[in-house]
């Protein structure tokens, strides 16, 4: 569960083991903040390569603005190698194909077993090159990366097809046959677990990937790169590009031979990817896009949880998180009391060096995420919501913002229809529970949303009425590897993760076999 790990990293003020809830859990080895970078080229067909260019572009550390390494830039002629090393890797015969599922989840676990042996390294340099606590990198995304390989592996021998009793003298059975190469195209705000939610499926199901990682954070899904090597995966079967969207991005999503596209980002790239592969191939595309999730806070919740979880709904991740709780819609009769304390906890928030055991929030991704941010800010001061704390950058150097929060918004505001992206709250206050459906559902978004109230009735016939792909129900922020994930209206199409998550990367063909004589 993601918010017990949150709980955990706050409970951890050094390398120190956790607390009796979490008595089970290994200590948190001190961070390196300095990791070597092993791994900064493009990956295909299990080698290094350069950009058939030899350009590069910089990763940049958001902590401090400065250049950590120069990583090859992908375009459409590495595109174009690294596809035609997945067809090799799919023909017929080849050792991928002819491999046993069971086999192929044996891949995926050595895959969960190398990335938990390298875990204290990976958090390191998701934290160096996102910005995002290590606390956080160690036990939210690591753990959930390997909870995610896991499941899917659990799968490799399990998802099949069936036999059908048609009419006639006929044996007819199904098969579920792998789409063949998936474009995957991934972000930057969770680039380790974004990696596994694509990686999962797609190999549980016996695909081969060419995956484009975003061009903020390429480091760690590299170095995964070096891991699916070592874990025994055949050349070709996932290959990966850093590179930008408007070249390798968009390569990969007009490519004629690529028969998939998987893409997290937002609903503006999604647009774009969609146009792409209708005017390509035709090729199936899932969007997990961009929101603007409602959590609606009744007059009868527990006000210590709910003001606890509507702040973690916002900040957490320094509130780059497609499904954050981003309108906080608040009962009128305790609107007040809730905002007051909501601001409190904002103004205690800690925000510095990511490295730091004590940092709750690190800085945002790169500076045209934190300038978007501040202008977004300035927008709703001038739009006439109130600044009740924050607003300006929180250090002088580094792409840090102060946890900040508005009150008095109304649902017109530019703040209240955008996402945001960052670490701005913006609170609504509302009278009825059918006035409240109807505003937090007038909304081009519908990728989550939550209700907080002790009224079991109140807590269903909102989740019902709610036009989004997951409601939670007094929690925010609780993912596992066994539930789907996925949005509504621009929130994108298809779902990632659960046995849901199989069904995009998987072709049903179905078999009919004349025979003499069939008997029940």
């Amino acid at each position: 569960m993601l918010r017990a790990a949150v709980i955990a990293s706050r409970l951890c003020r050094g390398p120190a083991r956790l607390g009796a809830p979490f008595s089970a859990a290994a200590p948190i080895p001190a961070p390196n903040p300095r990791p070597d970078i092993a791994c900064n080229k493009i990956f295909i067909n299990n080698e290094w390569h350069d950009a058939v260019s030899k350009k590069t572009f910089p990763s940049i550390n958001p902590a401090t603005g400065e250049v950590i390494c120069q990583v090859a830039e992908g375009d459409k002629a590495d595109v174009d190698k690294a596809v035609k090393a997945a067809k090799a890797a799919f023909q017929l015969g080849s050792p991928w194909r002819r491999m046993d599922a069971s086999h192929r989840g044996k891949l995926l676990n050595r895959l969960a077993d190398l990335i938990e042996r390298d875990r204290a390294y990976l958090a390191a340099l998701e934290t160096l090159d996102n910005g995002k606590p290590y606390s956080i990198s160690y036990l939210v995304d690591l753990d959930m990366v390997v909870k995610c390989l896991r499941y899917f592996a659990g799968w490799s021998d399990k998802f099949h097809g069936k036999t059908i009793p048609i009419d006639g003298d006929f044996f007819c059975y199904t098969r579920h046959e792998p789409v063949g190469v998936c474009g995957q195209i991934i972000p930057w705000n969770f680039p380790l677990l974004m990696q596994a939610w694509k990686l999962g499926p797609a190999l549980a199901t016996g695909n081969v990937v060419v995956m484009k990682v975003a061009e903020q954070t390429p480091l760690s899904a590299l170095y995964v790169a070096s891991l699916i090597k070592e874990a025994g995966f055949p050349p070709g079967v996932v290959n990966i590009i850093p590179g930008y969207g408007p070249t390798a991005g968009a390569a990969i999503s007009s490519h004629m031979d690529v028969d998939k596209v998987a893409f997290t980002g937002s609903t503006e790239v999604g647009h774009l990817i969609q146009k792409a592969a209708a005017e390509s191939n035709l090729k199936r595309v899932t969007l997990e896009l961009g929101g603007k999730s409602p959590n609606i806070i009744m007059s009868d919740a527990d006000m210590d949880w709910a003001v606890d979880q509507a702040h973690f709904a916002l900040f957490f991740n320094q509130g780059q998180c497609c499904c954050a709780g981003s309108r906080t819609y608040v009962q009128e009769d305790i609107y007040h009391e809730f905002v007051e304390r909501s601001v409190e906890k904002a103004k205690a928030r800690v925000v510095g060096n990511p490295f730091d055991f004590k940092t709750e929030q690190g800085p945002q991704v790169d500076e045209e995420q934190f300038k978007k941010i501040l202008g977004y800010i300035s927008t709703g001061k001038r739009e006439g919501a109130k600044l009740l704390c924050g607003g300006n950058p929180a250090a002088d150097r580094g792409y840090f913002i102060q946890p900040t929060v508005f009150g008095d918004v109304q649902d017109n505001m530019t703040i209240a229809r955008e996402e945001i992206f960052g670490p701005v709250m913006q609170i609504l206050k509302f009278k009825t529970i059918e006035e409240v459906i109807e505003r937090a559902n007038d909304s081009k978004y519908g990728l989550a949303a939550a209700v907080f109230t002790k009224d079991l009735d109140k807590a269903n016939y909102v989740s019902q009425g709610l036009r989004a792909g997951t409601v939670w129900i007094n929690c925010y922020d609780v993912f596992g590897a066994q539930a789907p994930f996925g949005g509504y209206k621009a929130s994108g199409n298809g779902r990632e993760l659960g046995e849901y998550g199989l069904e995009a990367y998987v072709e049903v063909k179905n078999v009919t076999i004349k025979i003499p004589q069939k008997n029940s």
